[in-house]
């Protein structure tokens, strides 16, 4: 810089320079004895023209050490972030890692530990009868917890024999073909479901036949369907059907592994056969269903689609009909592994796009995710879209919207505002939406929710309940106004309070205010002194 600097002062300093030498060429020409061929003009113009030329050039080479500079800087901080991330992956990889260690660890561990109880306690287990109970199975730890297809690559045939000892009789009811049994089984241990969940692909391998087992537990799907039965509301029914879609599952967790068994064994063409008649016959029901009401959460067409996915039978059926069932399950979390095993993933753009048109914008961030088409499908622009028609209202006339539907509107920007932070958290997007300003909201709307709550039960009248015999002194009050009633407080919620906007406070009567004699005093007949409540209007 040092050099620059004296260069362009160099530079400056030649009119200066010019000047001069301008002088001492005019003495020059003032003591010449001949004529001199040469022009003081043509002398200035070829100087200047130096001067202009070194000043380009200058130019020139200062703004190139510039911009040399800038992409110095530009490479550097390119490189340190590059370096940061892959820091971050590393750790992010050991973490992975060690969780993974440790859940194999305890994995081995506990297996163990249910072989020394099974062995120890089978007689109490298992009796002749098949009726006892099934051990208690440990809750992992949260930090423990793996997914399933980690599980199944830890577990090695020992480890496979060992756990379904948890459940001896999940193995005896396949073993059986006793698909009847084994929904009783499953319904009657629904609280155990995720440990039972992770056997029954195992337990499947003792049936003759694991494909036509779990095809013969589909016929209650819609057998147990009375005329005047909502299957939205009866229990008995939805547990069934997720049931139902629960064994195709774990059959596909089966057909997937093959260590195990062989998917060309199991999946035969007369299965087949069987299942494309199953298919055929559910088929015309899920015509009649609404894509709208089902609000993408339909248990008849997720069976249907996961028929098709786990007996490999999607190719005998038409794609757009296909295609027009998948928003009915776009919300249920095996939405992306159903489309992918049916092959419509060229398709996804299509669905989101449904979703988007029809006010799913929650269901179509998380396919988009799922498919990779974040770029197509920006998540930010349709969660906000998502807040802006929740937020709006019905048309109403003027001076007839009811307390009623501004609850409602309320109600349903509260449930958008937390669907949208959940789809924020689980796909990390705070840094391009921030939450702050969405969870403030959230705790105003709640709080105007629990404020109206509380006015409108205290608005509603109560009823009078008689006096309970023979309880406490109760002497006959006579000499209490008649359009007001004062009764003290004896015991604690035992007499409903009528709770106004504005409650007045007034202290114990100063008068005797149930005739009773001064020498009396504030005693119980049990003979034990009270003191005189305050009064609530």
């Amino acid at each position: 810089m040092d050099n620059t600097h004296s260069v362009s002062t160099l530079i400056d300093c030649t009119t200066s320079k010019i000047q001069q030498l301008q002088k001492a060429f005019s003495e020059l020409e003032s003591h010449r004895a001949v004529t001199l061929n040469l022009k003081w003009k043509e002398l200035e113009a070829h100087f200047h023209g130096l001067e202009k030329s070194l000043k380009r050039r200058f130019d020139e080479l200062e703004s190139q050490e510039k911009e040399f500079e800038t992409r110095t800087v530009e490479a550097q901080k390119l490189l340190e972030k590059r370096q940061a991330a892959v820091v971050a992956k590393e750790q992010a990889s050991l973490e992975i890692l060690q969780k993974k260690r440790d859940a194999a660890a305890y994995a081995i561990t506990n297996a163990r530990e249910k072989q020394r109880k099974v062995s120890t306690e089978e007689p109490s287990v298992v009796t002749d009868d098949g009726q006892g109970e099934p051990p208690s199975v440990e809750e992992k730890p949260p930090d423990m917890i793996v997914s399933d297809s980690n599980c199944q690559e830890m577990k090695s045939p020992e480890m496979v024999s060992i756990e379904v000892m948890s459940y001896p009789q999940l193995a005896k009811l396949c073993e059986q073909m006793d698909t009847e049994g084994l929904h009783t089984f499953i319904s009657d241990n629904r609280k155990n479901l995720a440990s039972i969940r992770e056997e029954i692909p195992l337990a499947l391998r003792a049936a003759s036949n694991p494909a036509l087992f779990v095809l013969e537990s589909l016929e209650d799907f819609y057998r147990l369907e009375g005329p005047n039965t909502d299957g939205k509301k009866d229990a008995n029914l939805l547990g069934v059907r997720r049931t139902c879609i629960m064994l195709m599952e774990c059959l596909s967790t089966l057909l997937t592994n093959p260590e195990l068994v062989s998917a060309s064994d199991i999946i035969t063409e007369e299965v087949k056969d069987m299942a494309e008649a199953i298919a055929e016959e559910w088929k015309p029901k899920l015509d009649a269903l609404d894509m709208d009401a089902s609000n993408g959460n339909s248990l008849e067409a997720h069976a249907f689609l996961q028929l098709l996915g786990t007996f490999g039978i999607s190719s005998g059926f038409d794609e757009e009909e296909l295609f027009r069932i998948i928003p009915m399950v776009s919300r249920r979390r095996q939405a992306a592994d159903l489309c992918r095993s049916l092959g419509l993933t060229e398709r996804m753009p299509g669905v989101i796009e449904v979703l988007v048109n029809s006010g799913r914008q929650i269901d179509a961030v998380n396919l988009a995710f799922a498919f990779e088409l974040t770029e197509k499908f920006s998540p930010v622009p349709l969660l906000k879209s998502y807040l802006k028609e929740a937020r709006k209202t019905l048309p109403v006339k003027s001076g007839n919207a009811s307390p009623t539907a501004q609850n409602e509107v309320n109600d349903r920007e509260l449930a958008a505002l937390k669907a949208v932070l959940k789809s924020i958290e689980e796909h990390k997007l705070e840094e391009q939406y921030p939450v702050d300003p969405l969870q403030k909201r959230v705790l105003q709307l709640e709080k105007a929710k629990a404020d109206k709550k509380r006015v409108a039960e205290a608005a509603k009248p109560q009823p009078k309940r008689p006096r309970a015999n023979g309880v406490g002194y109760a002497p006959r009050v006579t000499n209490v106004v008649t359009d007001k009633t004062f009764y003290p407080r004896v015991a604690e919620n035992r007499y409903p309070q009528y709770v106004y906007d504005r409650q007045f406070v007034y202290p114990g009567p100063a008068d005797n205010h149930y005739n009773m004699s001064p020498a009396h005093g504030n005693y119980f007949a049990t003979g034990y002194q009270y003191q005189p409540a305050a009064y609530l209007h």
